[in-house]
């Protein structure tokens, strides 16, 4: 179907306020840009609580926050552990707030936000291995954030989606700890992917391909192999014993083809998939309900899933 028009209207005035070139920018001005493209997000949602923790990181505590959802009386709940995306590069716990109040009340879980190291000052694989050290932790301490141990799930969204599906198989390959669900919202699947909707997408689409180029350039380390597994998940030579699986993707977002490839190679390995590619939307309209209304219906549908995943 067409670009939602919504959407394209939201693309037009964007288009007026960007740099020539994000290729130009710092890592710094990349993270202010993200700041404020996430400002659209709206309101936040109200929740029952929001509680300032920490969780293991590879080298030190994570800052990270955890989210209680509304209406809810059981001692303790399904927990999901959540990414957010920014290239590796930009985005916290404090952009993505709404989408973690979003993720906790339509999931009716507890939400886990975890601020894992960003590059330059962090290069891969410090991302990958705090990720990893951070499933694990909110897995062994599931009692203090209020969570059942076995209804536990990793998620992320863009880059912190690839974060997500690492970790996955990061803790599948050592054994555990086991994960009842793994949720994947327009994933980076595979950075040096050269797809379809990679080529068609490359500009005009909020992510373009200067934007995955410069990221790329502040996250890895010289000589870092775009076929590691660690960076590309995509890549990784077999997948099985991975946690049922939910992939979303956005009909003009450059990363598209990649997630359903991921979906494809899991379902062919034998894990439960669900794959939704959501019509008309782009990159990142999860995260900007202020002006793509339609992102409360996707959430409702992914809240749908987590619920029935971790039930």
């Amino acid at each position: 179907m067409p670009l939602d028009p919504r959407v394209r209207r939201f693309l037009d005035v964007l288009a007026a306020t960007q740099p020539p070139s994000v290729l130009s920018q710092s890592a710094g001005e990349r993270r202010a840009g993200l700041e404020q493209l996430m400002r659209f997000s709206g309101p936040p949602e109200a929740v029952t609580a929001v509680d300032e923790r920490t969780v293991a990181g590879a080298e030190a505590p994570l800052p990270a926050r955890l989210y209680t959802p509304l209406a809810t009386r059981a001692p303790t709940l399904p927990g999901l552990v959540y990414f957010h995306g920014g290239g590796l590069v930009a985005g916290s716990i404090a952009t993505h707030d709404g989408i973690a109040r979003a993720l906790a009340n339509a999931g009716a879980c507890q939400v886990v936000s975890v601020d894992y190291r960003l590059a330059p000052e962090h290069r891969f694989p410090a991302a990958v291995d705090d990720a990893i050290a951070a499933v694990r932790d909110v897995a062994a301490r599931a009692v203090e954030f209020d969570i059942d141990p076995s209804r536990l799930a990793v998620a992320g969204d863009s880059a912190g989606a690839t974060l997500a599906a690492v970790a996955c198989q990061a803790v599948a390959r050592a054994g555990g700890p086991p994960l009842a669900l793994q949720l994947l919202i327009c994933p980076i699947m595979d950075f040096g992917g050269t797809t379809e909707s990679r080529r068609e997408l490359a500009r005009g689409f909020l992510l373009d391909e200067a934007t995955l180029e410069h990221d790329l350039v502040h996250y890895l380390p010289p000589g870092a192999d775009l076929a590691d597994p660690r960076i590309s998940p995509l890549r990784a030579p077999e997948l099985h014993g991975l946690p049922r699986t939910s992939i979303h993707t956005a009909e003009f977002d450059p990363l598209r083809d990649e997630g359903k490839a991921y979906a494809d190679r899991l379902e062919r390995a034998g894990t439960p998939v669900s794959y939704t590619c959501h019509p008309g939307m782009i990159h990142l309209f999860y995260g900007m309900a202020a002006v793509i209304p339609y992102a409360r219906e996707a959430f409702a549908g992914i809240g749908a899933e987590i619920r029935a995943a971790l039930s």
